[in-house]
């Protein structure tokens, strides 16, 4: 039902505007107009008693300074004067509930009226009207003297007020919508010049953004809702122009490999050893394709708003400890120690903190210095729980810290080595904090370099 309504609603918020101002015009004229008919109403009810109260009081008077009922009876001119419209009515009634004098131009039944003191109202039977009556004594007769008034001349009238009164509303709502209509367009003028600013930028010129200091109070915060949103679509749109300059160099230079070492080749005829040593390359340089494009897909399905992590209780220590049996014959070589301090539990994806802590470890065996100790630490801090990787070794500059997790950045693209992720291992690490509602950091100086994991604790 709700939908039904919203689509009967125009599009325009201009005529939005104009409608909810005409209906909220149209109740206050209407609440006002019912207000001013209803007050009009009781006030001729009340003018109407009060004169029908003094008109049998002064019948009252009259007949009590008169000889008798038959004298009176015989002067009918004088209650034609006394009354002087069609409307009104009169009865004298005897003590039988016969009428001694009666005026009754609606040829009305004489009415059926109970006793009692004093001068008394009630609605007629019939025909609308209204009555008033006096019980008195004169000349030791029980007398009733009644006066009415026939409602029809009030309900004529009562009705041409009411056609006024839906003339005037009717009428007024139709200039309050004309009236809101225009207000509105002219309120909503810093609006279109809002929609026309934005529209005009486009993917060459998202620099540009909307100037909020000219803007109307209300539309501030809109304006500057949109630069903060140009600001992450310029920053996303140089991302990914980078991401493409980027992986167009990762792939051209093992494709550049191949083709030039089988170009090489092919000049000449070679020795069964040489395309032996040919092949061996070119499985090096299939092997970083292939580990670039598992790490691209790996990325690319992480970004998904579906993905769903497999969370389980992990023991820090022993995972730790199995990864560094993994990375035991590397850190042999340059005479690295892993020293394993991590404990406790966490509840994440076994898979992918393993591939985040590999990813970490190979970059600290990597870049550490030789002959000293990597360290993997493990600390809770309230709903926190961080596990670092400090190694020793050269300090990252400050200028690449800021990017270190970008996709293909390297602080040094010429170390690139045959078996290095292809500059999307700290991008995948990120990622992976990223499924699990945590972050990651680095702290670089002269004393080594920590890189930390921060995962949220399940409750």
């Amino acid at each position: 039902m709700t939908a039904r309504i919203t689509a009967l609603w125009p599009r325009a918020l201009s005529l939005r505007l104009a409608l909810m101002f005409a209906l909220a015009s149209v109740l206050l004229l209407g609440a006002l107009g019912l207000y001013l008919y209803q007050s009009l109403e009781r006030e001729i009810a009340w003018r109407d008693d009060v004169s029908l109260v003094g008109r049998v009081e002064r019948m009252g008077v009259l007949i009590g300074d008169s000889d008798s009922i038959e004298a009176l009876r015989q002067r009918p001119q004088l209650y034609a004067n006394m009354l002087g419209n069609q409307g009104d009515l009169l009865w004298v009634l005897d003590g039988n509930g016969q009428p001694l004098i009666e005026i009754n131009p609606a040829r009305l039944p004489v009415p059926s009226l109970p006793p009692g003191p004093g001068v008394q109202l009630q609605d007629g039977v019939g025909e609308p009207s209204r009555l008033a009556w006096l019980h008195v004594r004169q000349d030791g007769r029980d007398l009733t003297l009644i006066a009415g008034k026939l409602l029809a001349e009030r309900s004529q009238m009562l009705a041409a007020y009411r056609l006024k009164l839906w003339l005037a509303l009717g009428a007024g709502a139709l200039l309050a919508f004309l009236l809101g209509w225009a207000v509105s367009l002219r309120g909503l003028r810093p609006v279109r010049t809002l929609a026309a600013r934005a529209a005009s930028i486009d993917v060459q010129h998202l620099h540009l953004r909307l100037d909020s200091a000219q803007q109307v109070i209300e539309l501030r915060q809109l304006s500057d809702a949109l630069n903060q949103m140009l600001a992450r679509l310029e920053d996303g749109f140089g991302r990914l122009s980078r991401f493409s300059e980027d992986l167009a160099h990762e792939m051209r230079t093992p494709l550049n490999n191949l083709m030039g070492q089988t170009q090489f080749a092919l000049q000449k005829p070679r020795s069964t050893e040489d395309y032996e040593a040919l092949l061996a390359s070119s499985q090096e340089e299939y092997e970083r394709l292939a580990r670039m494009i598992d790490n691209m897909l790996f990325l690319a399905r992480a970004e998904q708003p579906d993905a769903v992590l497999n969370r389980e209780p992990i023991a820090l220590h022993d995972a730790v400890a199995q990864l560094g049996d993994y990375f035991e014959g590397m850190a042999e070589e340059r005479g690295i120690v892993l020293v394993n301090e991590a404990d406790g539990a966490l509840a994440a994806d076994p898979q992918l903190l393993r591939r985040a802590l590999a990813n970490l470890l190979a970059n600290a065996l990597r870049y550490g210095s030789a002959d000293s100790p990597v360290r993997i630490a493990s600390q809770r801090h309230g709903s926190w729980v961080d596990i670092s990787v400090t190694n020793q070794g050269a300090p990252i500059a400050l200028e690449h810290l800021p990017r270190l997790f970008d996709r293909f950045y390297r602080c040094d693209p010429s170390r690139a080595e045959p078996g290095d992720s292809g500059g999307l291992g700290l991008a995948i690490v990120r990622s992976i904090m990223q499924l699990h509602g945590g972050a990651v950091r680095v702290e670089s100086s002269a004393t080594g370099t920590c890189f930390t994991l921060r995962f949220p604790v399940a409750d």
